[in-house]
């Protein structure tokens, strides 16, 4: 499968009896720093697509979850990606996606790339994050599960 010159970031959030909403991040493996899911399209997938693809493949979600995706779109730099050539000398930044995808329960299964997960209230969650596009994609989704 080649790696498509995009990124998705997906942020799942629950909604708890007393109103509340919190935030799943994840703990990378390799690097420690606290994320919401991300990862690579692949091949012809729509964003969309990665993003469902993604979130089973790093935390287990899968079923009639609801995806949606967020009008924030982070740009990351072509030189963080090791197959980067693939896209040419003339790509310099690709976008990342995000969304948000809303869990009935607390199930997630973790792969590899991480080493644990934590669901987390919104301030808690913002200061933990180690990426301002991680910061501002959670602040939207906030926002908008605020005026739903």
């Amino acid at each position: 499968m080649a790696r498509a010159p995009f990124q998705v970031l997906v942020f799942p959030y629950r909604r708890l009896q007393n109103g509340s909403i919190d935030y799943a991040l994840f703990r990378r493996s390799d690097a420690g720093w606290w994320q919401g899911i991300a990862g690579g399209g692949e091949d012809e997938e729509s964003p969309e697509q990665a993003a469902q693809r993604e979130s089973f493949e790093e935390a287990g979600i899968a079923g009639e979850y609801l995806l949606f995706r967020l009008a924030t779109v982070n740009s990351i730099p072509t030189a963080c990606f090791r197959d980067s050539y693939l896209w040419g000398d003339d790509v310099y930044v690709i976008p990342e996606y995000c969304f948000g995808i809303e869990m009935h329960d607390a199930s997630i299964e973790l792969s590899d790339e991480h080493s644990e997960y934590r669901w987390l209230t919104y301030e808690v969650a913002q200061s933990m994050l180690h990426f301002d596009g991680n910061r501002i994609a959670l602040w939207e989704l906030h926002a908008r599960l605020a005026n739903l």
